[in-house]
């Protein structure tokens, strides 16, 4: 099969059927989320915090984020990768156009992700007019924590809600291919959807989104503490990472392993010839 694009989730939205992004960084966390059928994986700027142990999505850059594109294009054949602009990558149009053009000319992307409203429609035609795939972001957008804060749901008010109805239709008139919708409403995300002819990703934003968008880490419960409340874990692997990491420890305190099937077995001629090694 060959790798879907932003044109295979527009036809899946196009025929009303739900698509699925998940985020992955590196080749384990790709493989398992290609082999799972899911349909387009994102290299979130989350992986700050998720598999670099940084506070914020802010602390990385471009280098970081090219060099985890490229990893999850070389451990996946099929999902469409979607990068995701770091901060300050794209402040003006020259800027954006030439970190996205590296996105999908070095690393390999099939579409990139930029977080902001109608004020980043300008810079989402320069994209678009170039060729570039370009996936929107508005409600909370974790690029701005500098600025917001704690996080908190946005669009809770009126005139904030209907800003964000503005954002998501400048973004669709600019050429955006979607839009990821997060932690806003239920009612408001369903009725952004209906009013645009492009898909939404929801993450936070009720099931009324044409796809949804989650952070790995969170799905397969893989780091310690609450996941956010938005986060349904479907698994726990840190628990189970860590019992079978504990007996490992316990077979190598107790010499039970490695075994044979661990072991390079020497020949009789080099156990005849160790045999006689002087002390």
């Amino acid at each position: 099969m060959s790798r879907r694009t932003i044109a295979d989730l527009r036809a899946l939205h196009a025929a009303g059927r739900r698509f699925t992004v998940a985020t992955a960084w590196d080749r384990p966390t790709s493989e398992v989320v290609e082999a799972a059928g899911i349909d387009a994986i994102l290299v979130g700027d989350s992986l700050a915090q998720v598999a670099l142990g940084h506070e914020s999505t802010v602390r990385v850059g471009m280098s970081e984020m090219l060099h985890h594109v490229a990893a999850v294009v070389r451990s996946s054949h099929e999902a469409l990768v979607i990068a995701d602009m770091p901060f300050l990558s794209y402040p003006d149009a020259p800027t954006a156009a030439e970190n996205a053009g590296r996105f999908l000319r070095d690393a390999g992307a099939g579409a990139v992700k930029l977080e902001g409203g109608a004020a980043m429609a300008p810079i989402v035609a320069t994209l678009t007019r170039s060729g570039v795939p370009v996936i929107g972001h508005i409600g909370l957008t974790p690029q701005s924590a500098l600025v917001d804060g704690k996080p908190r749901a946005r669009g809770k008010q009126v005139d904030a809600a209907l800003q964000l109805l503005d954002d998501a239709r400048a973004l669709e008139a600019a050429g955006a291919s979607a839009i990821v919708i997060e932690l806003v409403p239920a009612e408001l995300a369903s009725a952004i959807t209906a009013r645009i002819g492009i898909p939404t990703i929801g993450i936070g934003a009720g099931a009324g989104c044409s796809a949804q968008v989650q952070v790995l880490a969170d799905l397969l419960g893989l780091l310690a503490g609450t996941p956010p409340r938005h986060a349904t874990p479907y698994a726990t692997l840190r628990d189970s990472a860590i019992t079978a990491l504990q007996t490992w420890r316990s077979d190598v305190e107790a010499g039970r392993t490695p075994g044979a099937a661990q072991q390079v077995v020497a020949d009789d001629a080099l156990r005849a010839a160790l045999d006689v090694l002087p002390r």
